[in-house]
């Protein structure tokens, strides 16, 4: 009997993104096992992130450290500075990097918070008085040396700090885990007159004992994450009258730079993966799901290498949430437009950026910091160079595990893409090494591996895009067929990857 040549046909490979968790051998052919420097488009594609552009050209203050903290300063009258952390220091400037810390201060680490206030912009970190800018003052300065300062004490130099319902708050201290202060209303420097206060929740922490690691702020109500649960008050308007409002047991926040509030949720790392308040509030009775279910091992893996230096930021333009373990130099995204079957978001991963700190300026424009200063999140390029994209599905058996399967022709199909140098690559039955067919999209090149090339332009948008035939060879029970490509100045989505192959006889 003939062999009988089948098609499966990948449309939109990957857009369910990263699935670490299930076997490859059963695993739904819209998810992938690598997608590396990629995002999910607009239109349910897997494609090739932007790239940043360095704004700085004088980093003499920063010397070969990178940029720990970025931060928008924006008051009433318009007025608007950089702010960023590193090397020790406090710096303004993009272009230039400039010191602005106050004189006869020292500072021996970069975990700053930066938190606007009030036509203000303050910094914290444990162990460390306050520090305050305003555009009147035009300097950086120590909070207690603010006209009306009271309050501004040792005790109170905390790591974490909060600007919601017209007050600052602080928590996280040296000697002091489950304690939270409060500034008078709309005076950030007075945290002992009038309306100010502090709560003790030592004896409210549902477990017994845990210490705060961040706070949040979400309709009314203020968020306390510990380490190992979440407590929260209502009325936190009028924080002197604020009551208990709920307790959540068993999960807490790893650390105060992974927790990012959407607009409509708050959303923090956990020791089990990356989780959301709405959603731990709502099942806190039943096993809490996770945001991060299709990669939930590397994240626990991740954790156990790192636990002290992460960075986060969620852009609603992109569309995406950033975690980054800065130490390992990987940062996962997860698209926040929808979920999986399970419930987890969409993730891609972006490995080897350098990338240490993000922040979003108030008309969208996303900022990173890098050792080479900051840069701006955009183009397709890394700082004048190009870098890989890389998708690999899982492994494709045509519904038969048991048949022998010999591929004849691989054809993508894809989105933008101009000039860039692409790699198709196939593999059987786990063996690791691939075989590779090299083409350079947008040469116009006819007649390819005995096959025609053919470009068209997209409906909507008019992006070009671009199909291949290719010949492919070998055979196996099983096949990972993958793509690579140069990302050096112009977009690339995947839009579909016909996989055409003899299906042979049983083993």
């Amino acid at each position: 009997m003939a062999q009988q040549l089948q098609s499966i046909n990948l449309v939109a490979p990957a857009f369910k993104g990263i699935n670490t968790e299930d076997s490859p051998l059963a695993q739904d052919p819209s998810f992938a096992e690598i997608a590396d420097n990629a995002v999910i488009d607009k239109r349910g594609r897997i494609a090739a992130r932007k790239g940043h552009s360095v704004l700085t050209t004088t980093k003499t203050v920063l010397g070969t450290d990178s940029i720990r903290a970025i931060k928008e300063f924006r008051d009433d009258g318009g007025n608007t500075k950089i702010f960023s952390v590193g090397n020790n220091k406090i710096i303004s400037g993009t272009t230039t990097l400039v010191d602005e810390t106050p004189a006869s201060y020292t500072i021996t680490a970069d975990n700053w918070k930066i938190v606007n206030f009030n036509d203000k912009i303050y910094f914290f970190q444990r162990g460390y008085e306050p520090l305050v800018y305003d555009n009147a003052g035009g300097s950086v300065v120590k909070l207690s040396t603010v006209s009306g300062a009271a309050g501004v004490s040792s005790a109170m130099y905390g790591n974490e700090v909060l600007a919601a319902y017209g007050r600052l708050w602080t928590a996280d201290f040296t000697t002091n885990k489950s304690t939270v202060y409060w500034s008078d209303l709309l005076i950030g420097h007075d945290w002992s007159g009038g309306t100010s206060g502090s709560i003790d929740i030592s004896k409210v922490w549902p477990d017994g004992y845990d210490e705060i690691v961040s706070l949040a702020a979400h309709n009314g109500l203020l968020i306390i994450f510990g380490k190992h649960s979440i407590v929260v008050y209502q009325g936190a308007e009028a924080p002197a009258t604020m009551t208990l409002s709920d307790t959540v047991a068993g999960i807490g926040c790893v650390d105060r730079d992974t927790v990012q509030y959407t607009g409509t949720d708050v959303l923090f790392l956990s020791h089990t993966g990356l989780k959301s308040f709405s959603r731990a509030i709502q099942e806190k009775s039943m096993p809490i799901s996770s945001l991060s279910g299709n990669i939930t091992k590397d994240i626990i893996s991740a954790l156990q290498t790192e636990n002290t230096f992460f960075r986060s930021a969620y852009s609603p333009e992109e569309g995406f949430y950033l975690l980054t373990f800065v130490g390992q130099d990987n940062t996962y995204c997860f698209d926040v437009r929808g979920t999986t079957e399970n419930g987890s978001y969409r993730v891609t991963r972006w490995p080897s950026t350098g990338f240490t700190a993000y922040t979003r300026l108030e008309d969208g424009t996303f900022y990173i910091g890098t050792s080479e200063g900051i840069s701006e999140y955009t183009g397709y390029q890394d700082n004048g160079l190009g870098y890989r994209f890389k998708y690999y599905s899982p492994s494709l058996t045509f519904g038969d595990s048991s048949r022998v399967k010999i591929l004849k022709k691989l054809k993508p199909t894809l989105v933008g893409a101009n000039n860039a140098t692409v790699f198709l690559k196939w593999a059987y039955d786990f063996q690791g090494t691939y075989a590779t067919a090299e083409f350079t999209v947008g040469d116009q090149i006819t007649g390819f591996f005995g096959e025609s090339e053919y470009t068209t332009v997209e409906f909507t948008g008019g992006a070009l895009t671009n199909q291949r035939s290719l010949n492919a060879t070998g055979y196996g029970t099983s096949v990972v067929v993958g793509l690579e490509a140069e990302i050096d100045g112009s977009q690339l989505s995947l839009q579909e990857i016909n996989v055409m192959a003899l299906i042979g006889k049983l083993l």
